[in-house]
């Protein structure tokens, strides 16, 4: 028998115009505005350094000549590209967001078809009721993907990466996609169907490498196992998705390897680093996804969790197999990742919120209603610690939390900004109007479980995005660093060699102008050195510049960091014609960043 006895009341379809502005509430906050931070600062610089260059860094993912050949570089080609057609118009920086907000869009937006695809199925619909009133097939699978969706949009780890310029979140986002276009070959197997699989599987290759695609490929297979789909037919079509996706990764693999840009091999670091990305299950990778997955998936995974425990009894189900197979081929990749991080987990937003919609119908009402009511209390209470945290900025009470906000942020000087204030009461009314139609309509839709988590969550971070906004560029940006180290350079500038960070060094080299040395050796007389305000001697530059002379012009850093230290340097004993080495060991293995 079927867990889900449903009425059609029940399956009343969300706005399409509050689907949109939710969409709008959530990604805008914190793209307009917000300097790159250090979290995704190396990125936009890849992304700025292939915009402004020629096509050696295009095939060479590199920050002002740093090279980083890790990761595909899918991720910031799109970047680029956008910079190229915005940037004279929005900024450099803003103009990359640009392909955020598409990426963005393309998760969502896979995650709601693929939803109701599988939710419009025969073998996902509710009972039948002995008189009549139960959903309509289409109206259910609407129902469901905006669930799903809205699931997926109250995801805390969403939230932390949809809004950087990073190749997780393009992972992400394809691997919905690519589970969108699974959901539509199982449903029809043909080799149409295959080749759209196989263009997911190129992207996601060309964006974080093979090994995520070659487990989802195999995983895609067990998956029609389930499904009674002939052997024969899946290994043809598999094979017509694994060739398109091995002659998309072409585009980059030949031309990199045949050019050597730069005269280097950006297809061997990039190869040596998918085999680091494998390794045997640890005890700490599982210690990690324990820990991290807790919050990182809620609320997705009590629901995920309910959906198999719900469906237990029914077997070949499309709708629990497929999201199923794919969270359980990630899973086993993040454990056997030696160093797995929360970038990673992203993977499995997608199949997680999809699975979870479908146990939610399940859940009986006292667990909904106690879901509803954690989601009022709790995320009430942040937004109005924001609140309180920023009339203690602007006012100096209550008077605790203007000392903390001093201590934290030494030497800033907040101004009130009216256009912020504004979106930023206009969105805590709209939670209050939100609370009080859950609270007094007690309505009988679906979708009533998730939205007050996914509201408050958006809340939560237009609140941060526009009340704290300054204060967070005052203490993760780079910019006043830069522009100090720029103020200090002699006359004439020149290159400079240095140790920092790529996060750093993208900042500088876009916020200063710094001309860094790289991959075309020159001659350069000043030295940018990053280190901890903790090392009271020169040993670096000692040992790096044995029996050279070096003149301090400048130290600093940022008024926030307690341990980082920068210091310029320039060199007064050049012999003529002598060139130095154009990169110092990074402090990166000294201090992580």
């Amino acid at each position: 028998m079927k867990p889900v006895r449903l009425a059609a009341a029940a399956t009343l379809a969300l706005p399409r115009w509050a689907v949109f502005g939710l969409g709008l509430l959530y990604i805008l906050p914190g793209l307009i505005g917000r300097d790159p931070w250090k979290d995704d600062a190396a990125s936009f610089g890849i992304m700025w350094t292939m915009a402004h260059g020629g096509l050696n860094d295009w095939l060479l993912p590199n920050i002002a000549g740093l090279p980083v050949p890790d990761e595909g570089p899918l991720a910031f080609w799109l970047g680029a590209l956008c910079i190229k057609l915005f940037g004279w118009l929005l900024g450099d920086v803003m103009a990359a967001r640009v392909s955020t907000i598409g990426i963005f869009v393309t998760g969502a937006l896979s995650v709601w078809y693929a939803a109701f695809h599988l939710g419009r199925r025969a073998d996902a619909q509710p009972l039948r009721l002995a008189f009549g009133g139960q959903p309509e097939p289409n109206d259910y699978g609407r129902t469901l993907a905006d669930t799903a969706l809205l699931i997926y949009l109250g995801c805390l780890g969403l939230l932390l990466h949809s809004h950087e310029t990073l190749a997780v979140t393009l992972q992400g986002s394809l691997l919905a996609l690519f589970v969108y276009r699974a959901t539509r070959y199982v449903e029809t197997a043909s080799s149409g169907n295959a080749v759209l699989v196989g263009l997911a599987l190129g992207g996601l290759t060309l964006t974080r490498g093979w090994i995520a695609p070659a487990a989802l490929l195999l995983a895609l297979f067990f998956c029609t196992r389930f499904l009674n789909i002939a052997a024969v037919v899946t290994v043809r079509d598999l094979a017509v998705a694994g060739l398109t996706a091995v002659l998309l990764t072409m585009l980059w693999l030949v031309p990199a390897a045949l050019l050597q840009p730069y005269g280097m091999a950006p297809v061997d670091g990039w190869l040596a680093w998918n085999l680091s990305q494998v390794g045997m299950p640890s005890w700490h990778s599982l210690k990690y996804l324990s820990r991290v997955g807790m919050w990182f998936f809620w609320p997705a995974w009590p629901f995920a969790l309910w959906a198999m425990y719900a469906w237990r009894r029914q077997h070949h189900l499309l709708h629990i197999v497929v999201p199923l197979s794919f969270v359980g081929a990630l899973t086993v990749l993040i454990l056997c990742d030696p160093s797995p991080e929360n970038g990673d987990l992203l993977k499995l937003l997608a199949p997680l919120s999809i699975m979870a919609a479908f146990g939610l119908p399940a859940m009986k009402r006292g667990a909904i209603n106690a879901i509803d009511w954690f989601s009022v209390m709790v995320l009430t209470m942040i937004a109005a610690g924001v609140w309180v945290f920023w009339l203690a900025m602007m006012t100096g009470w209550p008077t605790q939390f203007a000392r903390n906000a001093a201590r934290l942020l030494p030497d800033f000087h907040p101004q009130f900004g009216l256009l912020a204030f504004a979106v930023a009461a206009a969105a805590t009314i709209g939670w209050f109007f939100l609370v009080h139609w859950r609270i007094s309509r007690h309505p009988a839709v679906l979708w009533r479980a998730v939205v007050l988590s996914s509201g408050g969550l958006i809340l939560f971070w237009v609140l941060l995005m526009t009340l704290m906004l300054p204060a967070l560029n005052y203490g993760k940006s780079y910019r006043s660093v830069a522009q100090q180290i720029a103020a200090h350079l002699p006359a004439g500038g020149g290159c400079i060699i240095t140790n920092v960070a790529p996060a750093q060094r993208a900042a500088f080299a876009y916020y200063g102008a710094l001309a860094f040395a790289g991959l075309q050796h020159k001659q350069c007389q000043l030295l940018l050195l990053q280190d901890s305000v903790h090392l009271e001697d020169d040993h670096e530059v000692s040992q790096a510049f044995r029996g050279r002379q070096w003149l301090p012009l400048w130290e600093g850093r940022r008024a926030t960091d307690r341990d980082e230290r920068f210091r310029l340097f320039r060199r007064v004993d050049a012999p003529a014609g002598e060139v130095l080495p154009t990169l110092l060991p990074s402090t990166a293995s000294m201090h992580p960043q």
